[in-house]
């Protein structure tokens, strides 16, 4: 133990030397072992005088002390390094596996809702909505349907069963809204009434038992047919583009009279028909407590699920409720 200094450049060398911790325990037990030099050193102090035993002991635990101190140093050093591989080995690079996020859109009728809001909003009506669930008075009998009309009968319209003393259903149209509307608020009226309707169609290509339609409905003096053509063409220019031409043919409908189907050409130069239209019935203003001699007013309305087929050129109507995603994604 005379060359103190040296055993502990020695120690600290052959520990920095030391790889893995395979390594540092052979070195360890060369410089700390039984046969280390510091084991046999103190093995030799009982042939020291007691001062010199005294002085002798104290250095050889300081040597053994201090070279115990480097190898421990160096084993966590050794076992920072070995996590910090098996860290880096089994990192995962997360960012790797996340695509890109789709979100969700509206569907194709509420788009084609919202583009109808917008026209007809642009063109100076509000739009108004009411409730899916109606008396009679509100779906037929304030609308001039009369008693013997087929429209009342079970195989069109869907009733509700909640006993008397009102007869009620789930509106067949959006119609109710207008005669709500005329009820509620003094002429002039520039109403659109956009909503889900009702019927007791099979689901097929074309039809739909539950589907959707916008109606309008305009209340004021001196009001014509001329003015009813225009809005259409109008409207239609608007959603559909400027080359598209709108015509009227005469029809029935026991709210209006003179009544008109209105049809849209297409690009192959034959006809579609759109919706019906036509001038309010008296009777229907009188209904609802407003003078026919003083005001008039113009009504339309046509499925917006139609709409939406022919603006698309979808092949079946369903589609639009199958809730396919492949289908929906595409608009």
């Amino acid at each position: 133990m005379t060359d103190y200094d040296e055993l502990l450049r020695d120690a600290a060398a052959a520990a920095t030397a030391s790889a893995t911790l395979e390594a540092l325990g052979q070195e360890q037990a060369r410089f700390l072992g039984k046969n280390a030099a510091v084991t046999l050193a103190k093995r030799d102090l009982g042939s020291l005088a007691p001062d010199a035993r005294a002085v002798a002991g104290r250095a050889i635990n300081e040597a053994r002390e201090a070279i115990e101190a480097l190898f421990a140093e160096r084993r966590r050093a050794i076992e920072a390094e070995a996590r910090a591989a098996q860290l880096e080995n089994e990192r995962l690079d997360l960012t790797e596996t996340i695509e890109t996020v789709r979100r969700g859109h509206l569907h194709l009728v509420t788009q084609a809702r919202d583009r109808l809001e917008d026209v007809f909003v642009g063109m100076g009506f509000t739009v108004a909505e009411g409730p899916e669930v109606e008396t009679a008075w509100y779906n037929f009998e304030a609308l001039n349907i009369a008693d013997w009309h087929p429209a009342r009968g079970s195989f069109d319209t869907i009733f509700v069963d909640l006993g008397a003393p009102e007869e009620v259903m789930l509106r067949s149209h959006t119609s109710p809204v207008q005669i709500r509307t005329m009820e509620q608020q003094e002429p002039p009226i520039y109403i659109v009434a956009p909503g889900r309707t009702f019927r007791t169609d099979s689901a097929d290509a074309t039809h739909l038992p539950a589907f959707n339609q916008i109606e309008g409905l305009v209340v004021d003096r001196g009001i014509t047919m001329g003015d009813l053509a225009g809005t259409i063409d109008e409207f239609v220019r608007a959603f559909f583009g400027a080359e598209v031409q709108t015509r009227l043919r005469p029809s029935y409908f026991p709210f209006t009279e003179p009544s008109a189907e209105f049809d849209i050409s297409r690009a192959d130069g034959s006809w579609l028909e759109l919706g019906g239209c036509g001038m309010v019935h008296p009777n229907v203003l009188r209904n609802c407590g407003i003078d026919p001699e003083e005001w008039q007013g113009f009504a339309f309305g046509f499925g917006i699920d139609r709409l939406a087929v022919m603006r698309y050129e979808l092949d079946d109507i369903r589609e639009l409720v199958n809730n396919d995603a492949r289908f929906l994604r595409q608009f």
